[in-house]
């Protein structure tokens, strides 16, 4: 039944050979992978206008200049991450840039900030296009928290039924976003050229303004950059493009800077000549649309593929996270089921692990996540700032051809990136310094895996020099614990003499009359195999047990000889049938299995009814 659901919400299994049909072509991973960083389109130039509002609407026109400057880091970024794909063909993006060439800890500091940031990502993205929805529909806001573990779900399931599959789902409404953002810059730049849009609505430009100051102005361009983020996603996924995959990662990148800086100049613009101001009931963009279209089709036609894009936002964690987690998982810093492709070829493990944190994260806010926006820009400037300096050392020890703009390119970006780093930390300390927690912690985390997977392999590494052949093995031991006569022990009995002649019995009766009757059946029934009984006087059967296998061990540790328990097992045929029945099995496998040097072996007996 379980395997008949599976089948029905992810798909059939896809054979390893069909991975490539799996891969992405420029216009899929576009959608797939640019619905964070397009999405941010509906905010960015809204927290600028937020910024400006402390000096009140005569300083809206910065807006412009700080604008420019999101554009400048934009065209950084971009420059810097086509360059990563190049250099870094496997993905990994910003933690393999790091870790090459800044060294371990911070490679894992920024693959430890995106893993955090991707989760924060989903979280915030479908807590943001719930509260859209419940806006629209006023009578859904008490189910809110459920709507938004519905949306996960869902995203989650997709993601599980492959790459393809998905992305021609979820192409749909990001380039409905992206047609009707084009609608709206295209009509309001004819209306402001035409002379029908408001020609006083806004400040002059270089209008003084009392009261402006360096620091504000740095705290609105910070953030303002919110709209960078998701950036760095075709970086870390470029494993999921068509070949050749580094060429159509740069493409698409490409295409994702310009769509993304025409559609944020164009609303900042807009807003600041129309005058917007932020408001507690309306964004930005809607008070936008409604003064360029009114309350008509198109207006909702935009609203709702804002909300949309916001929702969808989410996919491009679930796009990247896995893959990140993939190339941790592989340099041993997070667990090895990571880089297991699941039956649609996707690392669900990654997909469900990142389904799971993200709902987690929205039920402990209960769907309200404004206060994780800081702290889900610290966790993409960090990487971003590492990128950008791990470029700049790369260049600077190869300096291959054309090297010098390349440098000057990742030092401008790298200086803006630090600055919003520190302006964050500055202005919004208290909605950020969880990050100075769990980076570290997630990093102290890593170190422990790698440990771990380090110490595994040193004691499974085997030394070839020292041939198989020349091992003699041990004796052997076979002990079979038994609670009376029956086919279950008739079965163990049987194999344990085919592993070794030295075999015993073990038998724990709970009176003398027990053992007597035991002990009278067992010589009658003539199996050739010693029968040691052991008397409880507290009716328990793992104690006496325990202490005869480890008077056994003792000894047999002083012969050289191996000492193997044999577990008789039966297991019935309906699931629920296996709770009418004592578990002491499993207390004594669960003591063998913390003990040294023994070898446990269970013999399956399956009843047919």
């Amino acid at each position: 039944m379980a395997s008949k659901v599976k089948r029905l919400l992810i798909g059939r299994p896809l054979k390893s050979n069909e991975a490539q049909e799996q891969k992405l072509n420029k216009l899929k991973a576009l959608a797939i992978l640019s619905s964070d960083a397009l999405s941010s389109v509906a905010y960015g130039p809204e927290q600028i206008l937020i910024g400006l509002t402390a000096v009140g609407a005569i300083a809206y026109w910065y807006s412009l200049p700080i604008g420019i400057g999101v554009l400048i880091l934009l065209a950084a970024l971009i420059l810097s991450y086509r360059q990563i794909i190049f250099a870094y063909p496997h993905g990994g993006g910003a933690y393999m840039v790091a870790k090459e060439n800044l060294g371990e800890n911070f490679g894992l500091v920024a693959g430890g900030s995106l893993l955090v940031d991707y989760i924060l990502t989903v979280a915030v993205s479908v807590s943001s296009g719930t509260d859209a929805i419940t806006s629209a529909v006023p009578f859904l806001h008490q189910y809110s928290i459920l709507i938004a573990v519905l949306i996960v779900v869902i995203i989650t399931l997709l993601n599980l039924r492959g790459l393809t599959e998905s992305a021609t789902i979820l192409a749909y409404p990001v380039y409905l976003f992206i047609l009707a953002m084009v609608i709206l810059i295209i009509f309001g730049l004819f209306q402001v050229l035409t002379g029908h849009a408001p020609a006083h609505a806004h400040p002059a430009i270089g209008t003084p303004v009392a009261g402006i100051s360096l620091f504000l102005l740095l705290k609105a361009f910070s953030s303002g950059c919110s709209a960078l983020t998701g950036v760095e996603a075709i970086s870390n996924a470029i494993p999921n493009f068509k070949k050749p995959a580094p060429k159509n990662a740069a493409i698409t990148l490409i295409m994702m800077g310009c769509i993304l800086g025409f559609l944020f100049s164009g609303i900042v613009f807009l807003a600041y000549w129309y005058g917007i101001s932020p408001s507690a009931n309306q964004t930005v963009l809607s008070n936008l649309s409604s003064s360029i279209f009114g309350r008509n089709v198109v207006y909702f036609f935009i609203q709702a593929t804002t909300a949309l894009i916001l929702v969808l936002a989410a996919n491009t964690g679930f796009s990247a996270f896995p893959l990140l987690a993939y190339n941790l998982a592989r340099d041993k810093y997070m667990p090895r089921p990571f880089t297991v492709r699941g039956d649609r070829l996707g690392y669900s493990n990654g997909i469900i692990t990142l389904g799971f944190l993200s709902i987690l994260l929205i039920i402990a806010f209960e769907g309200n996540t404004e206060n994780l926006i800081p702290l889900y820009g610290v966790g993409v400037f960090i990487p971003f700032s590492l990128s950008q300096t791990g470029m700049i050392v790369k260049w600077i020890k190869t300096r291959p051809k054309g090297w010098v703009p390349k440098l000057i390119a990742n030092l401008i970006g790298a200086l803006i990136c630090y600055l919003i780093v520190i302006i964050f930390f500055i202005t919004k300390f208290e909605k950020v310094w969880m990050a100075l927690v769990f980076i570290p912690l997630v990093v102290f985390l890593f170190h422990k895996i790698h440990k771990h997977y380090l110490a595994v392999g040193d004691q499974l590494r085997v030394d070839l020099s020292h041939h198989l052949n020349d091992i003699k093995p041990k004796e052997n031991v076979i002990i079979v614990p038994v609670a009376g006569i029956t086919k279950v022990v008739e079965q163990s009995l049987v194999y344990a003499k085919s592993l070794s002649d030295n075999v015993i019995a073990v038998y724990v009766g709970f009176s003398p009359e027990d053992i007597e009757r035991m002990e009278k059946q067992w010589n009658e029934w003539q199996t050739g195999v010693r029968l040691v009984t052991l008397h409880s006087l507290y009716r328990s059967v793992l104690s006496p047990l325990s202490k005869f296998i480890d008077t056994v061990k003792y000894k047999t540790d002083q012969a050289g000889a191996t000492v193997t328990v044999v577990m008789p097992q039966f297991y019935t045929k309906k699931w629920w049938h296996s709770f009418l029945h004592n578990q002491s099995g499993l207390l004594i496998r669960a003591y063998l299995v913390r003990k040294k040097n023994i070898v446990m072996a269970t013999v399956p007996y399956r009843f047919k009814k």
